[in-house]
C-alpha cells in the first residue's frame, strides 16, 4: 500500500529551525506535484509551499524567505526546511502529493499523517 510518511516535527524555540521529511512508502513510478500544508488550532488547513515535478516552487507570503521546499526523486522524498520559526508557525504540518503509481496512472491527493510543529520558548 502506498503511503506518505512524515517525520521531523517537534518543539523548537522561536528563531530555530526544523526540517520536515515526507517519504513515499511502497512502489510507485514517480512523484508528480508535491505540497506542504499546515493547520493551526481553530484554523483551516492552508497550503504553504508547493513544488512541481519539474522543480518549480511557490510559497505563501507568510513563509517566503524562511521556508524552502525541495524533493529528492531518487529517494522518493520531499522536504520542508524551516528557518526563523515563529510562534505563529505552530501547527500540524501535512504533506500532499500526486503519485504516478504506474507509468501513466496518477492518483491525486495523497496525504501524510501530519506532524506537529510547536514553536515556543
Amino acid at each position: 500500500q502506498v503511503q506518505l510518511v512524515e517525520s521531523g516535527g517537534g518543539l523548537v524555540q522561536p528563531g530555530g529551525s526544523l526540517r520536515l521529511s515526507c517519504a513515499v512508502s511502497g512502489s510507485i513510478f514517480s512523484i508528480k506535484d508535491m505540497g506542504w500544508y499546515r493547520q493551526a488550532p481553530g484554523k483551516q488547513r492552508e497550503l504553504i509551499a508547493g513544488i512541481s515535478s519539474g522543480g518549480s516552487t511557490n510559497y505563501t507570503d507568510s513563509v517566503k524567505g524562511r521556508f524552502t521546499i525541495s524533493r529528492d526523486n531518487a529517494k522518493k522524498t520531499g522536504y520542508l526546511q524551516m528557518h526563523s520559526l515563529k510562534p505563529e508557525d505552530t501547527a500540524v504540518y501535512y504533506c500532499n502529493a500526486d503519485l504516478e503509481v504506474l507509468e501513466g496512472v496518477t492518483i491525486f491527493d495523497y496525504w501524510g499523517q501530519g506532524t506537529q510543529v510547536t514553536v515556543s520558548s
